[in-house]
């Protein structure tokens, strides 16, 4: 019996605080552009360290993502950080997945501005070493270090460049602004109907 062909999944991590347009373009543009099969959106968890009073609960950024990926089968909300020991590294999320889905070949999606810091991380040559990175563009002064340049583990991918971030919808709800079209519907309605960010 021959062993199941390995599905190759690509973490797109983030606080998702609250899921946009913008989020669900380029995890959909990954999917279908990539050698990827699936996208997981990993929710990252409140770190109970940090003081963040704009940041939802877990449970109200999962439901938004959940909501948010209905219609699209190919793109999946990941909860698996919740439960892991914080503060969390991506490294140790990374060493989790590959035991609890070892039939899964997992990589890390990121924005160009993200590469630039990517020395930094916790283990960043390991990870390098073991996982293929995607990386869509974003508008940014700094350049990429040398080093990731022309890496083998590093693909770019010509994802369209979305200027639109949680923050600026969060400080549009505040001011009464309408940031409907940044949403999709049914993320709009469920932040609408729990009053938040206002």
């Amino acid at each position: 019996m021959s062993k199941k062909k390995s599905k190759k999944v690509g973490l797109y991590f983030g606080t998702f605080n609250p899921i946009h347009v913008g989020h669900l373009t380029i995890a959909n543009h990954m999917v279908e552009y990539s050698a990827l099969d699936e996208v997981w959106m990993v929710v990252t968890p409140h770190n109970p360290h940090k003081k963040k009073s704009s940041l939802l609960d877990n449970v109200h950024r999962l439901a938004m993502v959940r909501i948010a990926l209905e219609n699209y089968p190919k793109l999946k909300a990941s909860n698996i950080e919740f439960d892991l020991p914080q503060p969390n590294y991506t490294v140790d999320t990374l060493i989790y997945l590959e035991e609890k889905y070892p039939e899964q070949e997992f990589s890390i999606i990121m924005g160009e501005d993200n590469l630039k810091n990517f020395h930094k991380w916790k283990n960043y040559e390991v990870i390098l070493e073991r996982y293929a990175i995607y990386v869509y563009p974003r508008i940014s002064e700094n350049k990429v270090p040398e080093r990731f340049v022309d890496h083998a583990n590093i693909t770019k991918v010509a994802a369209p460049i979305m200027e639109l971030s949680s923050t600026f919808i969060r400080n549009g709800i505040k001011e009464g602004k309408n940031i409907r079209p940044m949403l999709p519907q049914d993320v709009w309605e469920y932040l609408d109907e729990m009053n938040f960010y206002k």
